[in-house]
């Protein structure tokens, strides 16, 4: 059976249009880390390098090094961990040459840090990336987050998370930090910005 997470992982990546709780398992992606505007060419080359290294975990099967335990499955989403540099935070208006953020896919369980250097040794052959060489290969466990599926412009998030952070004051929660993830279910580069779907996530903590 193939194993594809938005039939698997509902509750992780297609959560409702309205704020949920969710305890999260320790899961292990590809990551990158980047600073500024995610408009520039530097965060499109990070994407590109998380999704070629991927891209050839998903078809590593098909060389001569099949990983023990392979399985069929759907590459997961792109996600990203956002902050914002202390000189900007406060102000009215966001500056995104400000941002920080880390850049990150989910990876199969079979994969293990000895077939993933034989795949990017591979796939650095291909493509001419130099942040291929500074994706690192983590576990990350988020434990307890408020969630919700933002639908719309990412400029229009706030208003997302307004409702997110009253949530948690009618539910006892309490906001950790101002980082946040967001996952990208709709694929940015074909979908209206009015039509785009993006989980949002904050980690909490029960007051």
């Amino acid at each position: 059976m193939k194993y594809e997470w938005k039939k698997v992982d509902k509750n992780i990546y297609l959560p409702k249009t309205k704020p949920e709780i969710i305890d999260l398992p320790e899961m292990r992606y590809l990551m990158l880390d980047g600073e500024g505007n995610p408009n520039g060419p530097e965060f499109a080359e990070a994407i590109e390098a998380l999704y070629s290294v991927s891209y050839g975990v998903r078809m590593s099967h098909k060389s001569g090094n099949i990983p023990e335990g392979y399985y069929e499955y759907t590459v997961f989403p792109l996600e990203g961990i956002w902050d914002l540099a202390e000189e900007a935070r406060g102000k009215d208006t966001l500056d995104k040459d400000k941002l920080i953020y880390t850049l990150m896919i989910r990876q199969p369980d079979f994969l293990t840090d000895e077939i993933l250097e034989y795949i990017i040794e591979k796939i650095k052959k291909k493509k001419n990336n130099k942040l291929i060489d500074k994706i690192r290969f983590e576990p990350l466990n988020e434990g307890l987050n408020v969630q919700m599926m933002h639908i719309g412009s990412y400029d229009d998030e706030p208003q997302s998370f307004k409702i997110m952070e009253e949530f948690c004051t009618e539910n006892g929660l309490e906001r950790i930090d101002k980082r946040h993830k967001e996952i990208y279910i709709s694929d940015f580069r074909k979908t209206a910005p009015e039509k785009l779907k993006t989980v949002l996530r904050f980690k909490v903590k029960r007051k």
